[in-house]
């Protein structure tokens, strides 16, 4: 018989069993319970690599992060990476204001004017026009009018 390269206790192979039926679960979770799996059924980490297509040293990575973490290991730790500057309601206020009529004497919005209304208004304290067309474009919001074929 191969050596076992892991043991899982009882709750932790029916969690396994119970993890792996779901139909809704991310490819990194499932790659990674199904490893812990097939070695506590006793294949080999060469095995289980060319099965599940990844790197041998991915698999043996995941039995070591076994026996120092558990399941915890099924899922992603926080990575680090610069946080995002502006908040949800910020965003929320940059898109309202886009929404409404632009000041007397302009015919519609720019990004340099309704970044400087952001902070005139004392809505947001600084913010770019670059970043307020960053925000709009995820929103699928744009400037431009359109037009809508009707005529006066």
């Amino acid at each position: 018989m191969k050596k076992q390269h892991l043991t899982l206790t009882e709750e932790e192979f029916k969690f396994l069993d119970t993890l792996l039926c779901k139909g809704d679960l991310n490819t990194r979770v499932y790659k990674r319970a199904f490893a812990l799996k097939k070695l506590h059924s006793g294949m080999t980490y060469q095995s289980v690599a060319d099965l599940l297509e990844v790197s041998y040293t991915a698999v043996f990575g995941w039995a070591k992060k076994y026996r120092t973490e558990g399941l915890e290991l099924l899922e992603d730790k926080p990575r680090s990476g610069r946080p995002t500057g502006i908040s949800a309601e910020d965003r929320g206020k940059v898109t309202a204001l886009a929404c409404s009529s632009p000041p007397a004497g302009y015919q519609r919005w720019s990004l340099r004017l309704l970044a400087s209304h952001l902070v005139e208004l004392e809505l947001i304290d600084e913010i770019s026009h670059t970043d307020v067309g960053r925000i709009l474009k995820k929103m699928n919001f744009s400037l431009i009018e359109k037009d809508t074929g009707v005529s006066d």
